[in-house]
């Protein structure tokens, strides 16, 4: 159960109020360094209002829906919270999305604009006569930087670019910067209005479409600054590098507590490099760090590490996967610093984490306590009945302010949120233990999801892809356990009889035009058949401990 605390009901406010108070506060300090260039709190907060007007006049009205296809870049907070202030809603997708997925996606939420690089414009173009998309914003990773730095980068070869149309439906980015910043005032409800959408895995193959209200996100997001970072994390003082992508949920949220709402600086990463890395905690003094524990681990093993000066780290935060007990071993040793683990998902946002003054044990690693605001089943996945204390069981988590269910997904919203008695909890998929002071530790996941360095990856949504192909009757994907990125995405394919010439090749070329570089499988294994259940659903979780097995047998036989 969560733990009770008193004054826990969240103040009702939409999640750009915070931000709004710290630019107020704080109007000087740098809010955002991005390949060397900085930016003010009030500098940000003006060229947010002013893409919002521009928005406004484009036509854009509360409610709307509006894409945004970038990587971390200034652009991307800009748009995200323009589209906010107007009432419209952001939906952030990954950059490396194939057209196939965003064409889904947009259909699927009914976008009309897409902000977009102009490296992804090609794709935009493709899905323009499927779908209702009527406006594209483009723009390019140093649009915003000075006009000798992009000449420079250009030059020498360094900043990616892509063509795009000079039609009427395609707008540059910079020319929506100069509208004035008096967007229009909008009347909105922090219960009811959405903040942004975000496309999480779904089971039955498709991505399904996640709403988030403003006090959902800000309820969970001021918790973690009321129990977890006060008189830890500085108002003003820190430095927060900013490595995962903005788009996902787990990026975001950090970003929002550790430096927009208190006045911090964040160092945009455009890409995970790690060179790049250290040397932005070098320059500029990083004491707040986070990663999935893939990236811990390739810092760790970078053979010029020694070559950066990391002393000004001061907190290291995990999430996205387990953390192996030797990573977090091996980063304490090094830096004399714990990793703080994060817990939680799409639909309900964090659930759980790590207190700051506490120093997690490194022999029963747990991912920290739930926040007061969300509350913790562990069931049993059959009959949904609690366990006992400390038995391993699947969690189920609600909140008073979260929204219970997907967008246009009926049946996956039946699937996913369930009633325990008066209440509707979320079956988070993932099994664990919780002991008698609210640890909660991680134990295993649904057999249906996937972790490959750090991304959430369905495996639904991958057999779905492969059964699309003529020459496939069923397909299975599962995660074979690989220590340098979590789980290698595996696919096992029953061909149909009359199949000729078919190899794995062909199959992943005809996936590549349609999932993400993060989703490709990495093996095909061609078999007769594949393991069901009596009423015909693939038991997934059968191949997957039949990897493990194999894996296992590997490992003995290698030592």
């Amino acid at each position: 159960m969560a733990e009770e605390v008193e004054g826990t009901k969240a103040r009702e406010e939409y999640l750009f109020t915070r931000f709004y108070e710290i630019c107020d506060k704080y109007p000087r300090n740098t809010a955002i360094i991005y390949l060397g260039e900085e930016y003010s709190y009030a500098e940000l907060r003006e060229l947010i209002e002013r893409f919002g007007t521009g928005l406004s006049e484009l036509g854009v009205k509360k409610g709307d829906r509006v894409i945004l296809y970038t990587t971390n870049c200034p652009q991307w907070l800009i748009a995200f919270f323009g589209i906010q202030i107007i009432g419209a809603h952001a939906v952030p997708v990954s950059p490396i999305y194939t057209s196939h997925e965003v064409e889904y996606m947009a259909n699927d939420c009914g976008a009309e604009t897409v902000v977009c690089l102009d490296t992804n414009y090609c794709y935009v173009r493709e899905i323009l006569p499927t779908t209702s998309i009527k406006r594209v914003i483009v723009t390019n990773l140093v649009d915003l930087l000075p006009a000798y730095k992009r000449l420079i980068g250009f030059l020498f070869d360094k900043v990616p670019h892509g063509s795009y149309d000079k039609d009427a439906h395609v707008y540059k980015f910079k020319k929506m910067l100069s509208y004035p910043p008096n967007p229009p005032k909008v009347a909105m409800d922090a219960w009811d209005d959405i903040a942004y959408i975000l496309y999480t895995g779904g089971t039955t193959g498709f991505p399904k479409g996640v709403p988030l209200n403003h006090i959902g996100v800000t309820s969970y997001l001021n918790e973690m600054g009321t129990y977890v970072l006060d008189g830890y994390v500085r108002e003003g003082g820190d430095t927060f590098v900013c490595v995962n992508p903005l788009f996902h949920i787990m990026a975001f949220a950090y970003f929002a507590i550790l430096v927009l709402n208190r006045g911090n600086t964040g160092v945009l990463m455009p890409a995970p490099q790690i060179d790049a890395v250290l040397e932005a905690i070098d320059r500029h003094g990083g004491t707040l760090f986070l990663g999935v524990p893939v990236l811990y681990r390739m810092v760790l093993e970078n053979d010029r590490l020694e070559a950066y000066d990391l002393s000004s780290l001061r907190y290291s935060f995990c999430g996205g996967d387990k953390l192996p007990t030797e990573i977090f071993r091996r980063w304490k040793e090094k830096f004399g610093i714990p990793i703080h683990q994060v817990y939680g998902s799409t639909e309900v946002g964090f659930v759980t984490h790590h207190k700051l003054n506490e120093d997690p044990d490194p022999e029963n690693l747990d991912v920290g306590r739930p926040l007061p605001s969300r509350k913790c089943l562990v069931c049993d996945p059959d009959t949904l009945e609690p366990v006992p204390e400390g038995e391993t069981g699947e969690l189920l988590v609600t909140s008073d302010y979260i929204i219970k269910e997907y967008l246009n997904k009926p049946e996956e919203t039946a699937r996913s949120f369930v009633k325990v008695g008066h209440e509707t909890y979320y079956r988070m998929g993932d099994f664990v233990q919780i002991d008698s002071e609210g640890r909660v530790y991680y134990v295993e996941r649904s057999a249906d999801i996937i972790k490959y360095k750090g991304y959430r990856v369905s495996a639904s949504e991958i057999e779905a892809v492969l059964q699309d192909h003529e020459a496939v009757i069923a397909a299975c994907a599962v995660g074979v356990p690989d220590p340098k990125v979590g789980e290698r995405i595996k696919a096992m394919v029953v061909l149909k009889e009359d199949a000729r010439g078919v190899g794995a090749a062909d199959l992943l070329k005809f996936c590549r035009g349609r999932l993400a570089s993060y989703k490709m499988p990495k093996y095909i294994e061609f078999r007769d058949m594949l393991p069901k259940s009596k009423v015909g659903k693939l038991l997934r979780r059968e191949v997957r401990d039949e990897e493990d097995r194999k894996a296992e047998k590997e490992k003995k036989i290698a030592l």
